[in-house]
């Protein structure tokens, strides 16, 4: 991406934020780099303007970048429960007592 004109489309709070959402940009085709103050990155902060991570794209990219981080933050990425997963049943079904009547 040598001399392309990059612009940030999201900051992170750290190195792994903005990491994780570089690699979500790239598995959906655009070109992505993460830029981090190198005081932040030695350290390890995820605070403050030295903990700031930004994810930036090529200009001619950034629109439709920002309507995918959009999309995500509204849900349309999340994959659906596995058949049979139900993640607030712990896999026993409602039985009926038999003691009580209808």
């Amino acid at each position: 991406m040598a001399g392309r004109n990059l612009v940030p489309v999201f900051t992170a709070f750290g190195a792994l934020e903005a990491e994780s959402i570089r690699a979500f940009l790239e598995s959906e085709g655009y070109q992505a780099v993460v830029s981090q103050e190198s005081a932040g990155i030695t350290y390890g902060l995820t605070v403050g303007p030295l903990g700031q991570a930004q994810v930036l794209v090529p200009a001619d990219q950034a629109e439709q970048a920002l309507e995918t981080l959009k999309a995500m933050e509204q849900g349309l990425f999340e994959l659906p429960d596995e058949p049979g997963e139900d993640s607030q049943d712990d896999g026993e079904e409602d039985k009926e007592d038999p003691d009580q009547k209808s």
